[in-house]
């Protein structure tokens, strides 16, 4: 009954709006170009067990177990949480499909996003992953448009930085940069 009533509402307002034109909505395009690259580089799944997990989904794509990694902190790339330094660390395991990459984050310490993420909701869809060029460029663009960074850190040969976009788009956003093309 609740979800009828916002839908409802919600269609009141579009129409009051004139977003409506003829029972169709219109179609406008955004001025900001936040992503150079629009193809979904990977989608990651917060989890509670990640051993359990990775054979769960092994099954689902009739492949093996991916490898389990933790998650390293390489010297002069600190991650930082909320604009803090944080020793969080996760164990991470991919699953390389044909058209996008699966990656399970089992949270390790605190402070982190996952960890957030795990203890609000439980194991779900944490964030949708795509490649950039010029991290910095990308994080002050997303930040100028609501979008803060919440978390960001690297690996040899590249760096991550996970956007809150939870507020306009219901997820976190992943900015990965990969130095060694």
């Amino acid at each position: 009954m609740k979800r009828n009533i916002r839908t409802i509402a919600l269609a009141l307002v579009f129409f009051l709006c004139g977003a409506f034109t003829t029972g169709l909505i219109i179609n406008r395009k955004s001025t900001m170009n936040l992503l150079d690259n629009k193809k979904v580089a990977q989608v990651a799944i917060i989890v509670k067990d990640i051993e359990k997990s990775a054979a769960a989904y092994a099954e689902l794509f009739n492949t093996d177990v991916p490898g389990i990694s933790v998650s390293q902190e390489p010297a002069g790339k600190p991650t930082l949480y909320e604009g803090e330094h944080t020793q969080a660390r996760a164990k991470l395991a991919f699953f390389n499909l044909e058209n996008v990459q699966i990656e399970l984050i089992q949270p390790v310490d605190k402070p982190s996003t996952w960890n957030d993420f795990l203890e609000k909701h439980g194991e779900g869809i944490h964030h949708i992953a795509f490649w950039v060029d010029g991290m910095k460029k990308h994080v002050n663009m997303f930040k100028d448009a609501g979008m803060p960074e919440v978390q960001s850190g690297g690996w040899d040969g590249g760096e991550y930085s996970y956007i809150d976009a939870g507020d306009k788009l219901g997820i976190v956003i992943e900015l990965l940069e990969n130095y060694n093309k």
